[in-house]
């Protein structure tokens, strides 16, 4: 018998990863999942399950949706990706991650399953998390797609619901050069008669959305014109959002999940919660409720997670054009709303990933803010020093480390007690941080 270490090294040699390597591990189609999931009895159709798609927001919907179903008194999977620092991060019931015998029992089951069928990472990870859901006979599962939604390998699923929480440019090489292509790509989640929450549209995506819901008969409710964001307070580790409904109907919520970008999703997690009521059996006190302690219930981390203070630390995913402006937005507001003093400096520690588009991220930073750049210890990573180099184009000016801990070190050497220091530009250097 493996361990779970060797189990993993395993896993990440023999299987292409796309967080590891990038496009080159995509797979353009669902062949591989059928089959691996046909050669273990079709787990997948074995519980309930609410699948989220989009360009960003759909860890944080995924994680308070799996926190409300938890609250309500329902076994709750919760299928998400990439982890940030262990693997079964990935795979959850009730909050609580799959056991590292599991994984090692998976594996072992499925190598010949493995040599045969030549499954991707991502491929052979969907089929454990719905192997591992269907053994430990869960209620209903909240699966989060890794990449697009039409291809996806958790595409296979027919849930209760689907959600589809934005569109932007993110994943450009796989999903298509415009937003409309990128949508099409996503509302692949849409099926037939199934209800379907949109959060955010666009003039060029709402037609996707309504086209393809005619097209599968599906109910599609779009959050954004059935509940008004009222108003919003802001503290730098809680937000509370005040929705009013067409009908006139007022819901002030609470969550842990700070940053101001979360009031969008919170709108479409509640025109959710408000579907999901006429399907199955909800709580709605308790449904307030469970949004007020999401990270502690189901773990979620690293979206405006406050880690430290004097200085404080804050430690995000943001990692795209659209996640950037929202952490830049946060700091906005937090300076009008006096939660940080006007004249604090902003730090911004970052590395970034090779495929994304690092020159439109630059173009967006302050020039004003502090840089430290590093670099997380994968292939997929760009180099620090290259990363470096680019930011000086957009007179972006830093040192360069080669670890994360080394570059945050540095800035909380420099930082004033009043100042702030963000952590941010890959999911992977996030995750690197000793916390």
């Amino acid at each position: 018998m493996n361990t779970y270490q060797e189990t993993l090294d395993y896993l990440f040699a023999q299987l292409p990863m796309f967080t590891r390597i990038g496009a080159v591990a995509y797979k353009k189609d669902l062949d591989n999942t059928l089959a691996l999931l046909a050669a273990l009895d079709n787990p997948h159709k074995k519980f309930k399950s609410i699948h989220i798609a989009g360009t960003n927001g759909k860890g944080s919907t995924s994680h308070m949706l799996a926190a409300i179903l938890q609250a309500n008194g329902y076994k709750t999977g919760l299928y998400t990706s990439p982890h940030l620092k262990d693997f079964r991060e990935r795979i959850k019931i009730n909050g609580e991650c799959v056991s590292e015998a599991f994984v090692i029992a998976f594996t072992e089951k499925v190598k010949p399953l493995i040599e045969r069928i030549q499954p991707s990472f991502f491929e052979l990870t969907v089929a454990m998390a719905f192997e591992y859901f269907a053994y430990r006979d869960i209620d209903i599962a909240v699966i989060e797609t890794g990449l697009g939604g039409r291809l996806d390998s958790t595409n296979v699923i027919t849930p209760l619901m689907s959600v589809i929480t934005n569109i932007g440019f993110d994943h450009v090489q796989i999903l298509g050069n415009t937003l409309q292509e990128i949508a099409i790509e996503k509302a692949g989640i849409i099926k037939p008669s199934v209800p379907v929450i949109v959060g955010e549209y666009l003039a060029e995506t709402k037609p996707v959305f309504e086209q393809k819901a005619a097209l599968e008969n599906a109910p599609v409710y779009f959050a954004e014109d059935l509940l008004t964001i009222e108003d919003t307070e802001q503290e730098i580790n809680r937000l509370l959002v005040k929705l009013k409904s067409i009908e006139g109907t007022i819901y002030v919520l609470s969550s842990d999940l700070a940053a101001i970008y979360q009031q969008k999703n919170i709108r479409t997690v509640w025109q959710s919660v408000l579907v999901l009521n006429q399907l199955i059996k909800l709580d709605i006190a308790k449904a307030i409720t469970a949004l007020q302690n999401v990270m502690l219930t189901t773990g979620l981390a690293a979206r405006w997670q406050v880690i430290k203070t004097n200085p404080y630390v804050v430690l995000d995913v943001g990692h795209n054009v659209d996640g950037i402006q929202q952490i830049l937005e946060q700091v906005k507001i937090l300076k009008a709303k006096n939660k940080i003093l006007p004249d604090a400096g902003i730090h911004i520690v970052m590395g970034m990933v090779k495929d994304k588009d690092i020159t439109a991220v630059l173009s967006v930073l302050p020039v004003t803010f502090h840089y430290y750049f590093t670099n997380a210890h994968l292939p997929r990573a760009m180099p620090v020093n290259e990363l470096q180099a680019l930011a000086a184009n957009f007179n972006l000016i830093g040192n360069a480390y080669d670890h994360v801990n080394t570059a945050l070190e540095h800035a909380e050497a420099i930082a004033d007690k009043q100042d702030l220091i963000i952590v941010c530009g890959s999911v992977f250097v996030v995750g690197e941080v000793d916390i």
